[in-house]
């Protein structure tokens, strides 16, 4: 994951400096020179680093640090507050144009992810924000650039406009009247990428402008491609004027220091990121939960969010009622585990969890795979067992371990789970606390219970 190395760094610093009772000037300007070194080996721009480092240090040096009751915190609090202006401040949204449609025009070199990326924000927008997306096939020099788009449209839902032996600037013009026409309140336009910039790439960037007047240019960035990424932002900031970033492969084993520069030298905000090779791997972009994610302060309000868009708020309240009538069946169980498992990794999601240290964790296995075998055992129940489990005798785990290819052993495994989960459940939905529990769970739009490993 990005930064990983990064937040390793920057919480051993801090981890130094709780161990003081008091600061002094020169710890704060020896904890400020490792955090340099960090941010550096991290892919960092320099004088982003530089500026950085220099209004920490003009504010950790004052009276509010070195004589507060917990110094520490204070300049973590700090550190939090610059990392976060730094890469962007507040959260930024994509334009909206007040008359229909809103035209998105995707931009970036080849390879860096605009095609795939495209299709992912359309079906974010969609689902997210009831929108009806049509995706547009500009790039005519990629022979499998439309080719791409229409299996990716087909694969979400979404129409997909081409126009064989039309120029890129046509085919735009074509798309904008079929959106108004079709009712598309919002268009992609997914325009060619080159290896490197170059002048007919920028000229043909800019008639795409010209005849559209897109409501927003989006510059797509490959998080892993380091110092490039800056130099590739600058570059298409100055020659068509960007409005934001979409920042791809952020999950990727990158240094990340592109996502840490671009804001700051282009001054344009990363607007989307993505999160993996699924069509769902993408994220709004919040600058202070990403600055609390690398200063190892975990991301809650992300957490909640995933939990959010995987469970359904009605099946949760039916989940609530079932465990406090002791009516909790493996059925429900498994229900349970998919949805979580709609969240994505479960090592990703324990590292939003706020105290986690990543190095506790780099030796710790998580069996992913241990949803795949619960669901085979559960599937291998009759709906008898399935919703009486204490009536299933030796005979019945013989024959269900056979059907999931397990061992009985896995089997009984399973089914003490199942029947400590249970229990656990009906004593948090129980009592004042449990009611509290419950508003969160709702809130939350799940029972808040997480899966277990066998």
């Amino acid at each position: 994951m990005a930064f990983e190395n990064l937040t390793d760094k920057i919480s051993a610093t801090f981890k130094k400096l709780r161990s003081k009772g008091r600061l002094t000037e020169r710890d704060v300007k020896d904890a400020m020179r490792e955090i340099k070194l960090a941010l550096l080996e991290a892919d960092v721009n320099f004088k982003v680093v530089r500026d950085f480092v220099a209004k920490v240090s003009e504010r950790a040096v004052g009276t509010e640090v070195l004589e507060g009751l917990n110094p520490a915190q204070q300049l973590v609090k700090i550190v939090n507050e610059e990392l976060t202006s730094l890469i962007g401040g507040e959260s930024a949204k994509l334009n909206i144009s007040p008359k229909p449609p809103t035209i998105v025009m995707f931009v970036g070199l080849q390879g860096a992810g605009k095609t795939t990326n495209i299709a992912k924000l359309a079906s974010h927008l969609k689902k997210t924000a009831s929108k009806r997306p049509l995706l547009v096939a500009c790039d005519i020099y990629r022979p499998a650039a439309i080719k791409q788009l229409e299996v990716l449209g087909s694969q979400l839902d979404i129409p997909v406009f081409k126009a064989e032996g039309k120029t890129p600037v046509e085919i735009a013009k074509l798309a904008k009247a079929h959106a108004e026409a079709h009712g598309n309140d919002i268009v992609f336009l997914d325009t060619a990428g080159r290896l490197h910039i170059d002048e007919e790439l920028m000229n043909e960037l800019k008639s795409i402008k010209s005849e559209v007047s897109p409501t927003e240019i989006m510059l797509v960035i490959d998080a892993m491609s380091g110092q490039d990424a800056v130099s590739t932002a600058s570059s298409f900031n100055e020659a068509l004027g960007i409005d934001s970033i979409f920042m791809t492969k952020l999950d990727g084993d990158a240094r990340g220091g592109a996502a840490l520069s671009v804001r700051a030298v282009t001054g344009k905000p990363i607007k989307f990121v993505g999160t993996g090779e699924k069509l769902d791997g993408i994220e709004a972009f919040h600058p202070e939960r990403m600055a609390s994610r690398i200063l190892g302060m975990g991301d809650v309000l992300s957490l909640i969010e995933k939990a959010e868009q995987a469970f359904d708020e009605k099946k949760a309240v039916e989940l609530e009622r079932k465990i406090r009538e002791n009516t909790f069946t493996l059925s429900d169980f498994r229900e349970q585990m998919q949805q979580m498992q709609n969240m994505g990794s479960m090592s990703d999601l324990i590292k939003m969890i706020p105290g986690i240290d990543s190095k506790t964790l780099a030796g710790a296995k998580i069996d992913e795979r241990a949803l795949v075998r619960l669901d085979a055992i559960i599937s291998s129940m009759t709906p008898y067992e399935r919703d009486n489990p204490s009536q299933i005798n030796f005979s019945r785990k013989k024959r269900i371990a056979a059907g999931s290819g397990v061992t009985v052993e896995e089997v009984n495994k399973l089914l003490k789970q199942f029947e400590a989960s249970r229990k656990m459940m009906k004593q948090m939905t129980s009592g004042a606390m449990g009611k509290q529990m419950s508003r969160k769970a709702r809130r939350m739009g799940g029972s808040g219970s997480f899966p277990f490993s066998f």
